[in-house]
């Protein structure tokens, strides 16, 4: 490059040299000078084409001529406000950024350290800051007798449209470059020609391995025919978008979105093809998971809410068409919170994946079975010719649910289900009816004893409503005065006499009558309204017993039922002291009966709880005992001071040897851990030979006495009759 440059220097010098040796020259005869005249001409035409334009520069006199041949381009474009031929006052001046670098190659040339001077720099030919970017080239042609330089000659050309050229090809390979998308430049055979680094980093394929090659070295083994008839598409075809499976370098297979665009030539002839890909293999993996997510449980794998309502959907659409019923069944498993807070959630887990299984099988691929979240499970049956298939269909899967869940390490655990079956379009017209219908149903199997199935009737919203209006009423119970409580005495077998008192709560409606604890209570506990209630019950029990107290019964105890919501939401040991101090109670005589669910729910937190009531002084009893879930390991944890036997076994005590056998241990067991065993529930003096036989502590029951007001209650705490021998009344 540097010798070219040398080369076309020393010709455009030469020129100049010609130029100026003719117009110094004296005026030839007529023969030459029209020789001479065609001779200028010659070059006259060859600076024009050159490009190029001469200046002479006088050192000592700082003085610059610019010399062009006459008719040829101006250089007004360039220099417009100067005249050629002329010398020139001042220098064009240069730009600040580069006069630096203008004058130290000057300097070098004038040195004598280069042999040419050449510089790319801007000046404002017009001074007005419009600034060009020029070439000068030049060498010193004349020095003194010191041989120092006092004249320069060179040529200049205006490089302004070049430079910004070469910047934006400069900016356009840079962009290239930090693309994150492969670009590929390809020859009309479908030839690699340029491969950008996003290419080489998506494909494995560098530039010197892809150059030359066709695009077909990319293609899925898979599906190589389509890519084949693709490209043989793309030949007339100038824009494609789409996406297509290719292989790396390594065989692995890359799902790439493909922008296809043909660039022609002037004369509309496809010269080549600028492909640019990107791979969305990781995006359309994330796709479809967002997908799974959205409409299927993360757990069990079966479809959610959103993809079950969809289904019911389509399904009702087909039952339209060809008269079949749909069934939709509510499933829910028995006392699954007992399994969670006593095992942990965990093992809870695992047991609603095998249960889900266990469904899956019964009802078959056919049908839809989706988890709605908890234990609720919800199953769709389709083209149904009777309505007796629904309900069969929900007796197999309860009974196939008499058999053992299986999950993990050979475990295994007995669950059971209650099942609430809507009909379309018997029931229902729409989804979310359907749905709710089941639901309703579902509760009602609940309430009719678990394990087992119903049919949804309109009956059923009724008790609903009744159910929701029940809720609102107990709101204001304690407003209104409607609570009351009961007692029911406890006996000692060992002191053959009452020794205790159970205060049980009881509500008089004025809107709807006496109402059972059994519905009312599990309403306040849903709705909260327990946490009020039961701080009410725990006051009057107290208040009665102090009454009682005063009339000389100090060495009675009297026992209070908490909820699992006291435990959990409610400031229990506070609530307690507080009451105690109000009262004048001491603490030795209260007792609180918990249930066994109640306490494995959240055990840690609740066995901390129970151990803060017990040191005030409290007594703590174990309700409806055998029910739950709890092991010896937390038995053992808990300040507890009594058990009562669940009235389940007491029941047919002296008929089953089984509940003799779980009795008997259970009365055991607690005398193991120094604790006092009461069986609750005792109606026969078989129940009541068999307990004394086995040395249980204290009965409770209507052999005993039934509950009774407070006046009654304390008229037998006085006489404190025999089991048997009490005649309320």
């Amino acid at each position: 490059m540097k010798l070219l440059l040398i080369i076309e220097t020393a010709v455009l010098l030469l020129l100049l040299a010609l130029l100026l040796r003719r117009r110094n020259r004296p005026a030839p005869p007529d023969a030459a000078s029209s020789i001479d005249r065609e001779r200028d001409e010659h070059l006259k035409l060859a600076l024009w084409g050159s490009g190029e334009h001469f200046w002479d520069y006088d050192l000592k006199l700082s003085r610059l001529t610019l010399i062009q041949p006459d008719d040829s381009p101006t250089l007004a474009h360039m220099l417009p406000s100067i005249h050629f031929d002329q010398s020139l006052n001042q220098l064009p001046p240069v730009h600040p950024q580069d006069e630096a670098l203008v004058e130290r190659r000057l300097h070098d040339h004038l040195q004598g350290r280069t042999d040419l001077f050449i510089s790319e720099h801007r000046i404002d030919p017009q001074n007005n800051g419009n600034w060009i970017w020029v070439r000068a080239r030049g060498r010193v042609v004349e020095r003194d007798q010191d041989n120092h330089a006092v004249r320069m000659a060179g040529t200049v050309r205006d490089i302004t449209a070049n430079r910004h050229a070469d910047a934006e090809r400069r900016i356009a390979s840079e962009v290239l470059r930090s693309m994150s998308e492969a670009v590929a430049v390809l020859d009309q055979d479908f030839r690699f020609v340029a491969v950008n680094p996003a290419f080489t980093r998506i494909t494995g394929y560098s530039d010197m391995e892809a150059l030359g090659k066709p695009i077909a070295i990319l293609d899925s083994e898979h599906d190589r025919e389509h890519q084949e008839r693709s490209r043989q598409d793309l030949a007339d075809r100038p824009q494609w978008q789409g996406n297509v499976w290719m292989a790396n370098r390594n065989g692995q297979e890359i799902l790439c979105h493909i922008k296809h665009n043909a660039v022609f030539d002037s004369n509309g002839k496809c010269s080549f093809r600028v492909v640019v890909l990107s791979d969305i293999t990781e995006q359309k993996r994330a796709e479809q998971e967002l997908r799974y997510l959205a409409n299927y449980d993360a757990l069990t794998g079966l479809p959610n809410r959103s993809l079950l309502a969809e289904r019911l959907a389509e399904a009702i659409l087909a039952a339209r068409q060809d008269g079949s019923y749909i069934a939709v069944l509510f499933l829910d498993l028995d006392r699954f919170k007992d399994v969670n807070d006593s095992l942990g959630h965990a093992v809870g887990d695992r047991v609603l994946h095998a249960a889900a299984e266990r469904v899956q099988q019964m009802i078959g691929s056919q049908h839809t079975v989706a988890r709605l979240g908890g234990d609720e499970f919800t199953v769709i049956l389709e083209h149904l010719k009777s309505r007796e298939e629904a309900t069969g269909t929900a007796q197999r899967v309860i009974e196939a649910f008499s058999k053992p869940l299986f999950f993990g390490d050979h475990r295994e655990i007995s669950v059971s289900i209650s099942i609430g079956i809507s009909l379309y379009p018997d029931h229902a017209q729409i989804p979310t009816d359907l749905l709710n219908h089941a639901d309703t149903a579902m509760y009602h199997a609940k309430s009719a004893g678990r394990r087992t199935w119903q049919l949804y009737s309109p009956q059923m919203d009724e008790t609903t409503q009744h159910r929701a209006t029940l809720a609102n009423s107990l709101r204001r119970v304690l407003e209104r005065d409607e609570l009351k409580l009961v007692y029911q005495p406890r006996y000692s077998l060992v002191r053959q006499r009452a020794v205790s008192v159970e205060a049980l709560l009881r509500w008089r409606s004025d809107e709807f009558g006496d109402v059972s604890p059994q519905q009312f209570i599990q309403l306040a506990e849903s709705t909260g309204s327990i946490l009020d209630i039961g701080e009410w019950a725990l006051r009057q029990a107290c208040l009665t017993l102090r009454r009682w107290q005063q009339l000389g019964l100090n060495d009675f105890n009297i026992s209070v039922n908490v909820s699992a919501v006291q435990l959990q939401r409610g400031d229990l040991p506070g609530t307690i002291e507080r009451i105690l101090g109000e009262t004048g109670v001491p603490a030795r005589n209260l007792e609180l009966e918990l249930t066994e669910s109640a306490v494995m729910a959240n055990f840690e937190r609740n066995a901390s709880i129970l151990s803060a009531c017990r040191e005030i002084g409290t007594r703590l009893s174990i309700d409806d005992f055998g029910t739950g879930y709890s092991s010896l390991a937390y038995l053992k944890r808990l300040p507890i001071t009594a058990l009562k036997i669940d009235r389940a076994f007491i029941g047919d005590l002296i008929r089953d040897p089984d509940d003799e056998a779980i009795t008997t241990a259970i009365i055991n067991m607690g005398h193991a851990l120094a604790l006092t065993v009461i069986a609750e529930g005792v109606e026969s003096f078989g129940q009541l030979r068999f307990l004394q036989n086995r040395r249980c502590d204290e009965v409770q029951g209507y052999l005993v006495s039934p509950p009774q007001e407070e006046a009654r209650c304390l008229e037998y705490l006085i006489r404190s009759p025999k089991p048997g021998e009490y005649r309320p009344g």
